[in-house]
């Protein structure tokens, strides 16, 4: 029995490990060319073939030897060959990235986006550039975004500076011209991270008013915490936005995301959640900071779920200079 789950537990090993190297030589680089092709469908047969070698005696050694050294070269090149790139062909709502300077207690942000759109897809882009007044952020809310069930959702976070003055952070895979969202690919190294920071008419309005396939919902939680905490989270956040724009790093599916690159920035807070399978299942990060006691809690977390929910008021709101106030406007005294 023993033998038996040994060798079961390699014969596994060994379908895991030529499935990941035949999807990271397809991939490569970005793009996929024949010869990659080529190559990772006669990886993927090796592999086959060493499944099939081990019921044979004498020869599951020699193939497992041959295999481990070509999975090794593959992994060295995924390592090594393969880097993150600001240099690309981006989309055009992608291809400027934010930076900030801080002066004291002023951070003047840089490339902040506010695309004016017609649709999705057709839409005119255009920046500025604004300084904000640390003493005067008072915290911040989470957008949920939801287009796929209740278990996965896109998470933004939007810094309060108080005078109905917010600024959006959405943590997104850096997509080249053309280039469409693969959960798979964003696995293997083949989108840049990118921090968009963004006014709350582009960024959220995008999603309410224009995304329509599949349409996305949006809901609006208000966090509770202290100035010191929002402080600090929004410091990390320029920081890594500095980074990002001086070095880049590859988006991961599991590992850094919209919502784990959440996580991760607010560990700089003494306070800050621990991790939580909630986090890894996006959706349901609300439902974990309600438990947390980080949202508030008079209602029960359904209710409060219903109130949170902003798309009607958004689309109604739609162009408004005023739009952020509007949108919290329903959630501010729910009934």
């Amino acid at each position: 029995m023993l033998k038996f789950i040994k060798v079961l537990l390699l014969i596994l090993t060994l379908i895991g490990t030529t499935a990941w190297a035949v999807l990271a030589v397809y991939f490569g680089d970005s793009h996929t060319s024949p010869v990659q092709t080529c190559m990772a469908s006669l990886f993927g047969l090796f592999g086959l073939a060493t499944v099939a070698a081990l019921g044979f005696a004498g020869w599951g050694k020699r193939f497992l030897v041959a295999y481990l050294i070509l999975f090794i070269s593959a992994l060295g090149w995924w390592l090594f060959a393969i880097q993150p790139s600001n240099e690309r062909q981006w989309q055009p709502d992608l291809a400027k990235l934010p930076y900030a300077t801080v002066n004291g207690d002023l951070v003047t942000v840089h490339n902040i986006r506010n695309v004016d759109y017609r649709s999705e897809f057709d839409f005119l882009p255009s920046y500025y550039t604004k300084t904000y007044d640390l003493n005067k952020l008072e915290g911040g809310d989470l957008f949920a975004v939801y287009w796929m069930g209740p278990a996965i959702a896109h998470t933004i976070i939007s810094f309060n500076f108080g005078d109905k003055d917010y600024l959006a952070v959405s943590i997104e895979a850096r997509k080249e011209l053309n280039e469409g969202y693969s959960t798979i690919k964003g696995f293997f190294r083949q989108y840049e991270l990118m921090y968009i920071v963004a006014d709350e008419r582009d960024v959220i309005r995008l999603r309410t008013n224009y995304r329509k396939n599949p349409p996305e919902e949006v809901y609006l939680y208000r966090i509770k915490g202290r100035k010191e905490n929002a402080r600090r989270l929004f410091l990390e956040y320029v920081r890594k936005i500095n980074e990002l724009h001086e070095k880049p790093a590859f988006y991961n599916t599991l590992l850094d995301n919209c919502t784990t690159a959440i996580w991760f920035n607010t560990l700089v807070n003494p306070e800050h959640l621990p991790f939580s399978w909630k986090i890894l299942l996006s959706g349901y990060v609300p439902e974990y900071l309600y438990e947390s006691k980080v949202l508030a809690t008079q209602l029960p977390f359904e209710q409060l779920q219903r109130h949170a929910h902003i798309n009607p008021v958004a689309q109604a709101a739609d162009q408004s200079p005023d739009f952020s106030r509007r949108i919290r406007a329903a959630i501010e005294n729910p009934q």
